[in-house]
C-alpha cells in the first residue's frame, strides 16, 4: 500500500469514529426531537413571558424538561445498545441521574443509558444458553430488575451529581463566549464540520442538550441556531444559481426551495465539495449570523429541527422574530457575497465542474480506492440482476432528511419506469439485513459498507440529482 492510500485509509478511519461517536449521540436524540419541538412549542406558548401566558398549562413546561426529555433520551440510548431490555434499564438507570441533580440532565442520560444497557448486554451474553427451561422469563425480569436497580443508585449518589458538575461548567464555558462575544468565533469550527457530514452530531448530541437546558432558565437560547441556521447555505445556493455555470447553476433553483424550506441542510454540501474554497464563504455567514444574533439578543426557545425558515417561525420567542431573522439575513447575504466572489474570480479557462465531478474534490474524505459507483466490497454483487433485486436502501447520518429525499425521486422514477421494486430510507447506522441495493453520499460509504457488506453500494454526490439513478433505473428496466 502507498504512502498516500495509507493516508488516505488512515484518514477515512479516523473520520468514520468520529462521525460514529456523533452517530450515537445524536441518535439519541433526533427519534426525540418531536418531543423537544413539542415542549418548546408550549414553553413559546404558555410560560409568563409567552404568547399566550397560562399559569396552569404553563406547569408542563418544568415536568417535561426534567423528566419526560431525558427518559426518552436514556431510552432510545438502551435500544440502541440492547433493544428492547436496554432501553427498558436505560430509562430505569436515567432516573438516577434525574433524581440526583437539579438541572435537565441530558448529557447524564446519554450516558447512562447506553451504559447501563451495555452492562445488561453483557450479564445477557454470560448466562446465554445457561438458563433452565421454564426459568427464563424469571431470570430475565429479576436480572433487569436487579441491575436496574443498583444502577439507579449508583447514578443518583455518583454519576448524576458528577454529571451536573460537568454541565454546568459547560454552560457557564457559553456564557463566557457569549460575554466576551466570541461565539461567532464557534462557526469557525462548525462549517466545516458540517460539510463532513457532522451536522447532527454538533447539533443535537452537542448543541441542542446544553441550548434546551439554558432555555430552560433564561426563556431562549442562541446555540439552537448555530448550526441550523439556514442562512450560509443560503447563500452559497443563491450564489451558483446568479454567477454559477452548468448543471450546478441549473440544480441550485430547486436546492434553494429544499434547504431553505424544507430543512434538508445536507443539500447544499455537494455544491461546497465540488470547490472547497467555498466553505470560506459558509464560515463568513455562519460567523456574520451567530455575530447578528448576539446583537441583537436573538434566541429560539427550542430545536428548529429541521433547519428550516418555517422552524424558525415556530420557535422564535414573543418578540423575538425580527432579531431571528436578522441574523439569517446577514448571514445569507455574507456568504451569497464571499461565494460570488470566489465563483467570479476562478482561474480564467477553469471548467464548472457538475455535481457529479465533485468527487475529484473530496480525496480527503473518500475511502480508499473507491470507485464513483460502486464501492468494492460489493464488487461480488454488483450489477445483480433485476431478479436479484427487491429492496433498495437510501441512507444518510440520521434517516430522516437527505435519504427521505433521494428515496423519493427514485421511487418516481422507478414508477414511471413501471420498476415494481420497495424504495425506503434509513440512518446508515440502521440499514436492514434485506436490503439489496444501499444508496449514500461517498463519506458515508464506508459506514455503509461495515453495516451491510453483502448489499450492492452505489456512493452519489448529490441525493436531488444524480445520473446513477437513470442508470439504476435502466438496468433494472432491462
Amino acid at each position: 500500500m502507498s504512502t498516500e492510500t495509507k493516508a488516505n485509509a488512515s484518514g477515512g478511519g479516523i473520520r468514520v469514529r468520529i462521525q460514529q461517536l456523533g452517530r450515537l449521540l445524536s441518535g439519541m436524540v433526533m427519534p426525540n426531537i418531536g418531543a423537544f419541538i413539542a415542549w418548546g412549542l408550549i414553553t413559546a406558548l404558555f410560560i409568563p413571558t409567552g404568547w399566550f401566558p397560562n399559569e396552569t398549562l404553563g406547569k408542563l413546561v418544568g415536568p417535561m424538561i426534567s423528566y419526560l426529555l431525558p427518559l426518552l433520551i436514556g431510552y432510545t440510548g438502551g435500544q440502541m445498545v440492547h433493544d428492547k431490555r436496554g432501553a427498558v434499564i436505560g430509562a430505569v438507570a436515567t432516573v438516577g441521574v434525574i433524581v440526583g441533580s437539579d438541572i435537565p440532565m441530558f448529557l447524564g442520560a446519554m450516558i447512562v443509558g447506553p451504559l447501563a444497557a451495555w452492562v445488561l448486554k453483557q450479564f445477557d451474553k454470560l448466562i446465554d444458553g445457561k438458563i433452565k427451561s421454564g426459568f427464563e422469563m424469571l431470570v430475565n425480569n429479576f436480572s433487569l430488575g436487579i441491575i436496574g436497580g443498583v444502577l439507579t443508585l449508583i447514578a443518583y449518589t455518583g454519576i448524576g451529581p458528577l454529571i451536573q458538575g460537568v454541565t454546568k461548567a459547560l454552560s457557564a464555558g457559553v456564557d463566557v463566549l457569549v460575554n466576551a462575544n466570541l461565539l461567532p468565533l464557534v462557526n469557525i469550527i462548525i462549517e466545516p464540520a458540517k460539510i463532513l457530514f457532522l451536522n447532527n452530531a454538533i447539533n443535537h448530541g452537542i448543541l441542542s442538550p446544553i441550548a434546551t437546558e439554558e432555555s430552560a432558565r433564561i426563556g431562549q437560547s442562541v446555540l439552537y441556531m448555530l448550526e441550523s441556521n439556514p442562512g450560509p447555505g443560503l447563500g452559497i445556493l443563491l450564489a451558483y444559481w446568479l454567477v454559477g455555470r452548468g448543471s450546478a447553476k441549473a440544480s441550485a433553483p430547486g436546492a434553494v426551495v429544499i434547504h431553505f424550506l424544507g430543512g434538508i441542510h445536507e443539500i447544499y454540501f455537494p455544491y461546497i465539495l465540488m470547490k472547497p474554497v467555498l466553505i470560506l464563504a459558509a464560515i463568513a455567514g455562519g460567523v456574520v449570523g451567530t455575530f447578528t444574533f448576539q446583537l441583537f439578543g436573538a434566541g429560539l426557545v427550542g430545536p428548529a429541527s429541521p433547519g428550516s425558515i418555517f422552524a424558525y417561525f415556530a420557535m422564535a420567542p414573543k418578540g423575538g422574530l425580527l432579531a431571528v431573522l436578522s441574523g439569517v439575513i446577514t448571514a445569507t447575504i455574507a456568504s451569497f457575497l464571499v461565494a460570488a466572489v470566489l465563483l467570479k474570480t476562478g482561474k480564467k479557462g477553469e471548467e464548472e465542474p457538475n455535481l457529479e465531478e465533485a468527487s475529484a474534490k473530496m480525496k480527503a474524505m473518500k475511502t480508499g480506492g473507491m470507485n464513483d459507483q460502486v464501492a468494492p466490497a460489493a464488487a461480488a454483487v454488483a450489477n445483480a440482476d433485476k431478479a436479484n433485486i427487491n429492496k433498495i436502501v437510501f441512507a444518510c447520518d440520521a434517516g430522516m432528511g437527505s435519504s427521505a429525499m433521494g428515496a423519493s425521486v427514485l421511487r418516481k422514477k422507478l414508477q414511471q419506469a413501471g420498476v415494481n421494486i420497495t424504495v425506503v430510507n434509513s440512518a446508515v447506522s440502521e440499514i436492514p439485513d434485506d436490503a439489496d441495493i444501499v444508496i449514500t453520499q461517498k463519506t458515508l460509504t464506508e459506514r455503509a459498507i461495515a453495516k451491510n457488506p453483502n448489499a450492492e453500494h452505489i456512493s452519489i454526490d448529490n441525493f436531488l440529482k444524480s445520473p446513477r439513478y437513470d442508470e439504476l433505473v435502466e438496468r433494472l428496466k432491462d
